[in-house]
């Protein structure tokens, strides 16, 4: 009986999590919004940008974009109180009137590179309050995963680079500077190279080693020389 009753709970629960796994996973080509895995570090009085783009490419002009502390939670006692945003972008253009004050002139998108699915968040003099995770949210995207958080790490003891940007951050959209695809073709010859250098190395053991077969057994080719007995 307890052998009936475990496995009828059993099915349920593993249907259950298959079912959930299929619905939260998204399908492919569809648009998704991604983020950032690691944390954006930073120290008092640096810009950041908080990483996040939809993929594959889809231009989001059109559309709302939402980026919040999603840790922050609205006052239970008073029920007009909000949530208000860090950014807000809606018909176009920035909404400041539902924006943290904290914030304020402090953050921005990049505008032009919107149509190309870069929502990314700019924030300028970044302080220690800036900490913790922010979400960014496309409410209308027809899609299962419409927003991703990011994680912003202020440290007054992290050491400042001789850069503008921290090593974590995602360049700036507008830099066109072909840095990733000087190293990428490095990489390609290189490989290229090595390739060759190990073909040409095994040519060279593999004659040397037939040359040497030939010098210890000259017999054979004197035998295969001699003419047939009538």
């Amino acid at each position: 009986m307890s052998r009936l009753s475990s496995s009828s709970y059993t099915f349920p629960l593993w249907t259950l999590i298959l079912c959930s796994a299929f619905l939260i996973a998204p399908v492919q080509g569809e648009v998704v919004v991604i983020g950032s895995n690691l944390p954006i570090i930073a120290s008092p009085g640096d810009d950041v940008i908080l990483p996040c783009h939809l993929e594959p490419m889809f231009d989001v002009q059109g559309l709302t974009v939402e980026w919040s502390k999603p840790d922050l939670k609205p006052d239970p006692s008073d029920r007009l109180s909000r949530v208000e945003y860090v950014h807000l972008y809606r018909d176009r253009k920035e909404v400041p009137d539902m924006k943290m004050a904290s914030y304020f002139r402090r953050t921005e998108l990049f505008m032009d590179d919107m149509k190309h699915g870069n929502i990314s968040l700019k924030i300028l003099n970044v302080s220690e309050e800036d900490n913790g995770r922010y979400r960014c949210f496309i409410p209308k995207l027809r899609s299962r995963v419409k927003a991703a958080v990011v994680e912003l790490v202020v440290d007054s003891n992290f050491a400042k680079t001789s850069t503008t940007e921290t090593p974590l951050q995602t360049p700036d959209p507008q830099d066109t500077t072909p840095t990733n695809a000087g190293r990428s073709s490095v990489a390609v010859v290189l490989l290229i190279a090595f390739i060759s250098a190990v073909a040409v190395a095994g040519l060279i053991v593999y004659f040397c080693c037939h040359h040497q077969n030939r010098t210890k057994h000259p017999e054979d080719d004197e035998t295969e020389t001699e003419p047939l007995p009538v």
